[in-house]
């Protein structure tokens, strides 16, 4: 069952958190869909394994034939491997960095993307989903080279793809976290690791400190409320990760054999 995360007058916001839970290989992944009135977006649709129970579930709520756009903030397989069933069940165009459009077609089988993808420029667009928008915000190389986060200003939603991620069998994608002190352990590692330096986090945060915030709701974990909002931009804009904890002892030829 998806998780509603807003729902006033006609416009509805749904999290998927249990599309890819059986499979105790992958890592957790949610998938969102944005409904306005008689249209809808679907945001980081994910892999295979989250095709058939996202597909079967967003039915319930909304036709997937009157989709008007699939946003994927970046290209990992996680976010977008299921293109190409995507490309068949709806006739919806598919937005996505400039940096990765030429990449989206190795999803697909050959023809099927074309005239479908939607290449986003560095600096964000607004994107029309039925009276409302979603605007999708420059989050470049958090964590990937071309990635974005898509707000939306009705629900005041901001999804923030690998950003604000947490894993692990303590977290709880249905709870909502609204005091982050104790939620930092399931989210350190993650963002030491796949974000690529402070300075970008510190250029993030002073970015969405503009914006009207009730939520951020990640692609991996539970989603932030209330005064966790305001807390994880303050932990993360001062958080060393990535290059910033790279020396020399990272960069030696390896001597252990497989």
């Amino acid at each position: 069952m998806p998780i509603e995360l807003y729902h006033q007058k006609g416009h509805q916001c749904l999290m998927f958190s249990d599309t890819t839970v059986e499979d105790n290989e992958a890592v957790q992944a949610n998938q969102f869909l944005i409904v306005d009135n008689d249209t809808g977006a679907i945001i980081d649709p994910g892999g295979n394994l989250a095709y058939s129970e996202l597909y079967l579930g967003m039915t319930r709520h909304f036709p997937p034939h009157q989709l008007s756009a699939i946003l994927a903030s970046h290209a990992d397989p996680d976010i977008i491997a299921s293109l190409d069933r995507w490309m068949t069940a709806t006739t919806a165009p598919v937005y996505i960095s400039r940096v990765w459009e030429r990449f989206v077609p190795h999803f697909c089988k050959p023809g099927k993307t074309a005239g479908r993808v939607i290449g986003i420029p560095d600096p964000g667009l607004r994107i029309r989903v039925g009276r409302g928008e979603l605007w999708a915000l420059p989050a470049h190389f958090l964590h990937a080279e071309g990635n974005f986060q898509f707000y939306d200003p009705t629900s005041r939603i901001l999804f923030s793809g690998d950003l604000g991620a947490s894993i692990g069998k303590q977290v709880d994608p249905r709870r909502p976290i609204t005091s982050l002190a104790a939620h930092i352990p399931a989210m350190e590692g993650f963002h030491r690791r796949y974000m690529v330096s402070n300075k970008v986090l510190r250029l993030w945060a002073r970015m969405v400190r503009t914006l009207d915030i009730e939520m951020i709701v990640p692609q991996h974990g539970a989603p932030m409320a209330g005064a966790a909002v305001r807390e994880f931009i303050e932990w993360v804009q001062d958080l060393s990760c990535g290059v910033d904890l790279l020396g020399d002892a990272h960069y030696t030829v390896p001597t252990t054999y497989a």
